[in-house]
């Protein structure tokens, strides 16, 4: 009788075919920038509408990220409600890390930008060196995707700190930074298809530079009108995101638009 047998290699393979992070699709951009200005918005709001202050909002979202991230890291595919919800999350921390350094340590904007970027690049210089990609089309191992939340969590540090710098430091405003960074996103996909700029190489730098644009977006949305906003508070616009992006994650839950197999 014939034995079907299977390496143990090809059996952790097969146990977790499924890619645990969304296709790029036109819905994952539109989350993406949604998520990013609820890290910006919610982030305030708890620091201080809620009075828990940068180190106790830090500690209160830090714990839930760990959470999530557990449960992110259990599932064998993936789950759009869980992934958002740690992206969202990732989001904030983020946020709060930057802000972290620069109010409560007194470090600059600028050193925090060009520290982070340091970071993001060592990041995918060591997940480029172990795994020969940086491609999320192959996100299936507990190592690979180590190295993406990691990624992420820089990128949402760098974008925070990049926005700032432009929106706050430069005194450029919230809409001007906002329509460069989209600008800069607009050449990004300008040059990938025009240009052939490689996919993965824009993938990042797009996903980089939603940060500031989200971050610029909600600030625009929630600062007042004396700090160079439109005056919806912190609360309406958060409200407004997060319940655009549950709206969004529902549907992509039920239709699976955006799964998709690791290659």
């Amino acid at each position: 009788m014939a034995t079907n047998y299977q390496s143990p290699s090809t059996s952790v393979r097969t146990r977790t075919v499924l890619n645990k992070v969304p296709e790029i699709t036109l819905y994952f951009w539109i989350v993406k920038i949604l998520a990013t200005t609820v890290g910006e918005t919610a982030a305030d709001f708890l620091n201080t509408t809620l009075g828990l202050g940068l180190t106790g909002t830090t500690y209160a979202i830090g714990a839930v990220l760990v959470v999530v991230l557990v449960f992110q890291f259990r599932v064998r595919r993936y789950v759009p409600a869980i992934y958002w919800l740690a992206v969202v999350l990732i989001s904030i921390v983020g946020t709060l890390i930057t802000d972290n350094l620069t109010d409560n340590f007194g470090v600059s904007l600028t050193t925090t930008t060009i520290v982070f970027a340091i970071a993001l690049t060592v990041t995918f210089g060591i997940w480029y060196a172990s795994e020969k990609t940086l491609s999320i089309h192959t996100i299936y191992t507990y190592r690979r995707e180590a190295f993406y939340w990691l990624a992420i969590l820089f990128t949402f540090a760098l974008g925070t700190a990049a926005g700032d710098l432009l929106a706050e430091q430069l005194n450029l405003g919230y809409l001007p930074s906002a329509l460069i960074f989209a600008g800069l996103i607009g050449i990004v996909a300008l040059t990938h298809f025009t240009l052939k700029l490689g996919a993965v190489l824009a993938f990042w730098i797009a996903y980089i530079l939603t940060r500031p644009l989200g971050a610029s977006l909600g600030d625009l949305l929630s600062q007042s009108h004396d700090d160079g906003g439109l005056g919806l508070g912190t609360v309406a616009t958060s409200g407004i995101f997060l319940i655009t992006i549950l709206a969004v994650v529902v549907y992509l839950t039920k239709t699976r638009k955006d799964v998709t197999e690791a290659a």
